[in-house]
């Protein structure tokens, strides 16, 4: 090694933000171990790298006794003194062994450890850059299938869309540009794994932060989500400001908004209803588009009893019971809905 080779150091430092102080020490504990196996000593060694220099010292540590028993870790005080008179028994004296082709070996020993402090370095920066945005959307590029998994090429680093967060109804296809909800980052030997969905209910709250310039300056707020990923979500949204209608903010001029989000859901579909504190009020909001007779909230047991017409019964329950699903997890009530014909002829059990 050389001076160079300092200077190359100094660049790292400046462009990765590896001390040069870390590489060295790194680089000398490495030498250790490759001069024990290069030249098969079981001496105890310190390998130092000069600063200015470059120049790689090996030295030998022998502990200063009265008897030796192993000449590879102790020298007798006569020879120690014949070196310096001053050592005493229980010093530590270093001699010098590096060895005359130690410099290519150092050489290739201080490339490899570089190379895996900088690989090591640039992985914990984009574990850092990722995990701190756990909860956020990202756009990626399809690349790759792997074991029925996406994988997703997000720049700097690759997200893993496993198939239980995938939506029946996505077509990856390779090469397209694809927005996913970052799960969960965690690290590992082998750098950051991101796991990404699609089914997230925290993509779709934040396609719509994207769509709508008033919940993200805070007018409107999305209180609630509840998603049955690629067929239907409901959302619930609430102003703080009595002027703006939070349901036509999300909808958009001609729907513009809603669709930008459905579009990129490839067709869910989206109800957005308001928001009200009062929950007889919010149960019924939440069955929209259904229209709705009388909510009768049962606060200790956590039931909502819902009158609908008639004629909106199969509408309040939606197919296969999903919008009356939808609004059970939207509100967190569970809802048990029956047209008026049905209560006059069978009225609602008491729930406790």
């Amino acid at each position: 090694m050389n001076v160079e080779f300092l200077r190359a150091l100094d660049d790292i430092e400046k462009e990765k933000g590896i001390p040069k102080d870390l590489l060295l020490e790194a680089i000398e504990a490495a030498l250790i171990s490759a001069y024990k196996r290069n030249f098969g000593s079981a001496q105890n060694v310190r390998v130092e790298i000069e600063r200015d220099t470059g120049e790689v010292h090996v030295f030998s540590r022998k502990n200063v006794v009265e008897e030796v028993k192993d000449p590879l870790l102790e020298i007798s005080l006569e020879e120690a003194r014949a070196k310096h008179p001053d050592y005493e028994i229980g010093d530590v004296i270093e001699i010098e062994v590096t060895p005359a082709n130690f410099g290519r070996i150092a050489a290739q020993t201080a490339k490899q450890v570089v190379v895996q402090r900088i690989r090591e370095a640039e992985r914990e920066i984009i574990y850092k850059e990722f995990q701190n945005r756990e909860g956020d959307i990202i756009t990626g590029i399809v690349q790759r299938w792997s074991k029925q998994n996406v994988v997703i090429d997000l720049g700097r680093t690759e997200a893993i869309l496993i198939p239980s967060e995938q939506m029946k109804s996505d077509e990856y296809k390779s090469g397209e540009r694809i927005k996913v909800y970052i799960v969960e980052v965690k690290n590992t030997t082998k750098g950051p794994r991101i796991l990404v969905s699609r089914t997230h209910p925290g993509l779709l709250k934040r396609l719509f932060e994207l769509e709508v310039p008033e919940i993200y300056d805070g007018i409107v707020e999305l209180k609630a989500v509840a998603r049955e990923a690629g067929s239907r979500s409901k959302i619930a949204v609430y102003s703080y400001d009595p002027d703006v209608d939070p349901v036509g903010a999300c909808v958009g001029p001609r729907g513009i908004r809603v669709q930008a989000v459905v579009n990129e859901l490839n067709g869910e579909k989206i109800d957005i209803v308001k928001w009200s504190e009062d929950p007889a009020k919010f149960v019924s909001n939440a069955l929209s588009p259904a229209k709705v007779v009388s909510v009768n909230i049962h606060e200790d047991e956590g039931v909502a009893q819902v009158v609908v017409p008639d004629y909106q019964l199969s509408l309040a329950i939606g197919k296969e019971g999903q919008n009356a699903r939808l609004a059970a997890k939207l509100t967190g009530w569970k809802v048990d809905i029956k047209s008026v014909s049905q209560v006059e002829k069978e009225p609602f059990k008491d729930p406790s």
